[in-house]
């Protein structure tokens, strides 16, 4: 497995997680709404838009597993984001591109700090971010400063990374 820029080819699988129930039953967008054409102007915008930077994940034979994504890129720190094909789930898709990503992150573009939060229902995806360790954020006086995600409520579970965590 390893990540690439995604490419037109992409398309097809791209719209298939999205209409895919069990992927994305839990996460705050409508994707079921999503057609092809909404694929390939991401895939496309994706070239374009310095603030974000989507990856594809493919295994071996260079099939679309799932995007990977930093977006928010700004003053050091980027929202990280997630989502692999339910063919991809329980492989290692999902480990590998987000190790991956958080890499290029710090190393490649200097970041500083990556957040990503998660719906407290999302089981699969909390249980995920728990056993491969990664830091939950508490928050008692409310949303930090640094944090521009529009999605700032109780319902959701936050984490983040610094790059001195980066092992």
């Amino acid at each position: 497995m390893r990540l690439r820029h995604l490419e037109e080819k992409d398309t097809y699988l791209m719209l298939e997680w999205m209409h895919d129930p069990f992927v994305v039953e839990m996460l705050g967008t409508d994707f079921m709404a999503k057609t092809i054409e909404d694929c390939a102007l991401f895939i496309h915008e994706s070239h374009c838009d310095n603030s974000c930077l989507h990856m594809a994940v493919v295994d071996e034979e260079d099939t679309y597993m799932g995007t990977v994504s930093l977006k928010n890129i700004m003053e050091g720190t980027a929202e990280f984001a997630i989502v692999v094909r339910s063919a991809a789930m329980g492989r290692g898709y999902a480990a590998y591109a987000m190790n991956e990503i958080i890499k290029i992150g710090f190393e490649k573009i200097g970041l500083q700090k990556i957040y990503w939060y998660v719906a407290r229902e999302n089981q699969r995806a909390v249980r995920f971010y728990d056993k491969n360790k990664y830091n939950r954020m508490e928050f008692p006086l409310g949303k930090p400063e640094k944090i521009r995600m529009e999605n700032w409520s109780e319902r959701y579970l936050w984490y983040m990374i610094e790059k001195d965590q980066l092992s």
